[in-house]
């Protein structure tokens, strides 16, 4: 089925569909991962796969996925990369050079600082500004490239993309949006008028915690050429079976979004009605600073949802607590994950302040499982030790 013919179907059907070879008798649905080096090359260089750093047929469906969930129906370049900061970085250090100026959010991811220090090595000039408010209009005059983190991580506040590409490309300057907390189904950075929208696969896009993965769609071939040369460059391919995996589980991204969306909203709510929860975020609430701005451009407010507690040690009660929810640093995924995200430094938030990743359990346990845990952190307890899974429910 070509693709464009698959524009006006569902979000459901096209992940179930995307990037899927036409049907051959006696051929898988989904063709095995191509583990492959080289390939066999007799006489002149031609044809799409010869040396493996460059191509890979795994990718190629992968990347044509990708495509059709990010801009269904149209004309887009993905490339795949083995990291989200992979992608990340091939965006802004093919884009630009020494001399140029890049817009980056100060509120942004935690690695985003990393890349600052690299820009400005090269001699790119950085300026920042945060997310909420559009506030990257104010130092946007003469930049090469806009750099967009919306709903930013973790602080989760949102701006008006659309706005912010019409006043950037009327100076030139070119629009990337970091897409990874929405995924293709909360939010098209490409519709909304980005040039790249760029991801970190690892997180909601393949939601099981097991692939590290990135890419960059990019409507205009040339600005996707000098991406996958970058990534020819460096190297950062990804591996064939991780590839392989990603494709596999776009066939559940809508089954999965939908259930964390509706549990990230349902841990909000009941959140929202705790003395001992401040500065709770989640643009999906109704009395949130971003709803209305998310309301307007995202489709799903996403699974991730901030709060703060009163201080680092009633939050590690907190999370010592949780019998359903893992400990760990990503986001996304089936399993309900949660950390005190000041452990890592790096970003300003509290002592106390919580990032909160909503999996696909059933709801009622997981909320309920969050209302025990906090009842258990405020009277001083630590609800036991062990590990997610094997205490007692």
């Amino acid at each position: 089925m070509n693709p464009h013919d698959r524009a006006g179907l569902g979000d459901g059907t096209r992940a179930v569909r995307a990037g899927l070879p036409d049907p051959a008798k006696n051929e898988p649905t989904l063709p095995g991962p191509v583990f492959a080096a080289h390939f066999h090359l007799p006489g002149d260089v031609e044809g799409p796969y010869t040396y493996g750093r460059d191509t890979n047929p795994t990718w190629t469906l992968l990347e044509r996925a990708i495509g059709e969930l990010e801009a269904p129906g149209e004309e887009v370049d993905t490339v795949v990369f083995a990291s989200g900061m992979a992608a990340v970085s091939a965006v802004l250090l093919s884009q630009t050079r020494a001399g140029d100026t890049v817009v980056l959010p100060d509120d942004g991811y935690q690695a985003l600082p990393l890349v600052r220090a690299q820009l400005e090595a090269y001699g790119v000039h950085v300026r920042t500004a945060p997310t909420a408010g559009e506030a990257q209009l104010a130092v946007l005059d003469g930049a090469r490239l806009l750099w967009i983190e919306s709903p930013s991580n973790p602080g989760l506040d949102v701006c008006d993309v659309r706005r912010l590409a019409e006043a950037a490309h009327a100076g030139g300057t070119l629009v990337a949006v970091d897409n990874t907390l929405a995924t293709p189904l909360g939010q098209r950075p490409l519709a909304l008028g980005a040039d790249f929208s760029v991801a970190s696969g690892t997180k909601g896009l393949t939601g099981h915690g097991d692939v590290l993965l990135g890419y960059v769609s990019c409507r205009d071939p040339e600005l996707a050429a000098r991406v996958r040369q970058w990534r020819k460059v460096v190297g950062a391919i990804p591996g064939p079976m991780e590839a392989w995996l990603a494709h596999r589980s776009l066939a559940t991204l809508q089954l999965r979004t939908l259930r964390q969306w509706d549990n990230a909203l349902a841990v909000a709510e009941a959140l929202a009605g705790r003395g001992d929860v401040t500065g709770l975020r989640y643009p999906g609430l109704p009395a949130d600073a971003s709803h209305a701005t998310a309301g307007r451009q995202m489709s799903g407010y996403g699974s991730v949802v901030s709060f703060t507690l009163a201080d680092r040690s009633h939050a590690e009660r907190f999370m010592s607590a949780l019998h359903l929810v893992e400990d760990a640093t990503s986001f996304g995924g089936v399993r309900s994950t949660a950390e005190r995200r000041g452990r890592w430094g790096g970003d300003a938030v509290p002592d106390g302040f919580i990032r909160f990743s909503a999996g696909a359990e059933d709801t009622d346990d997981l909320v309920a499982d969050v209302l025990r845990a906090l009842d258990t952190a405020a009277s001083g307890g630590s609800g036991g030790t062990g590990t997610p899974g094997n205490r007692d429910v």
